[in-house]
């Protein structure tokens, strides 16, 4: 009995031991990739640059229109493949989700396209303390 309770027990060690390298791998990949494409930037420079930038909220329509920066244009990151053409390469590109991780995938994808100047909002939309707009129904 004891035999086969600490072969369950080294079972989910090796289980979590695997989980715990497959997100920090993600974090490393993530990272890299953000500073590959693109820079971070705290709220107050992020916000001092919104009137030269073209803004862009990459979470979904339903959470952009229950609240998104002054000035942002919604352009879910499920549809930027088939819309990145929207967005202009002349001018900075602002990305912001809810925290960073749909911006930093945003970022690789313009970044890929051929487009320079991409910053993201440091810790999304959750911590923004901002102007913001809600659309009333």
């Amino acid at each position: 009995m004891v035999v086969g309770v600490s072969k369950a027990l080294i079972a989910v060690d090796v289980i979590l031991l695997i989980v715990i390298v497959i997100w920090i791998g993600s974090t490393i990949t993530q990272s890299i990739r953000r500073k590959r494409f693109a820079k971070v930037l705290e709220e107050d420079v992020f916000e001092d640059g919104m009137r030269k930038a073209q803004v862009i909220d990459l979470r979904e329509k339903t959470d952009f229109d229950k609240g998104h920066i002054l000035g942002a244009r919604s352009v879910p990151y499920s549809m930027l493949k088939q819309r990145y053409v929207e967005i202009r390469k002349d001018l900075p590109v602002y990305l912001y989700d809810q925290g960073m991780t749909l911006s930093t995938r945003a970022a690789s994808t313009l970044g890929k396209q051929g487009y320079k100047d991409i910053s993201i909002l440091k810790n999304g939309y959750a911590r923004w303390s901002g102007k913001t707009k809600t659309k009333k129904y």
